[in-house]
């Protein structure tokens, strides 16, 4: 399987230690099945740090090889578990569990709006997964710790911007 990992610099070496702890999925290396959500990162990532350089790095993965060395956490689809996995890591109180690896639906920018309504308790958890059940949702991949790591081989990367 071809993951993508869009940023901001060539990543043949993912590091654990440049991750947020506030993300969907906490600290990790995010990366995700989608090459235009890649691309929408990476153009992101380089407006916020305000130097210009956009890259999209691609590696190769197997799931199958993973699954039966790692621990791992696999949302099929935005649900009540996955809403609840979500708020607890991006608030930074989620204490259950450590996996290795989770992979589930990612939360875009439309996504985020609606978890946002959820979180000031304007719309219920039911009218959240609903409300979920609309948008395309990608999946994201997040290696969590160093033994996932070697899971990924860097194949290339490229600049989304000579596209």
């Amino acid at each position: 399987m071809v993951l993508y990992h869009g940023s901001d610099q060539i990543v043949e070496i993912p590091n654990l230690d440049l991750s947020r702890k506030t993300l969907d999925f906490g600290s990790g290396f995010y990366t995700t099945v989608s090459k235009e959500q890649a691309i929408d990162f990476a153009r992101k990532v380089a407006v916020r740090n305000k130097n210009g350089k956009k890259f999209v790095n691609v590696y190769d993965f197997d799931e199958e090889l993973a699954a039966a060395a790692l621990k791992i956490l696999k949302f099929i689809k935005p649900d009540k578990l996955w809403l609840d996995f979500v708020q607890q890591n991006r608030n930074g109180k989620y204490t259950g569990k450590a996996y290795d690896l989770v992979m589930g639906p990612v939360a875009n920018d439309d996504v985020y709006a609606t978890l946002i309504v959820y979180e000031q308790g304007i719309i219920n958890v039911e009218q959240t997964i609903e409300a979920l059940k609309i948008k395309e949702l990608y999946s994201q991949f997040v290696f969590k710790t160093t033994r996932a790591l070697p899971f990924l081989r860097f194949l290339e990367s490229f600049d989304p911007g000579a596209m």
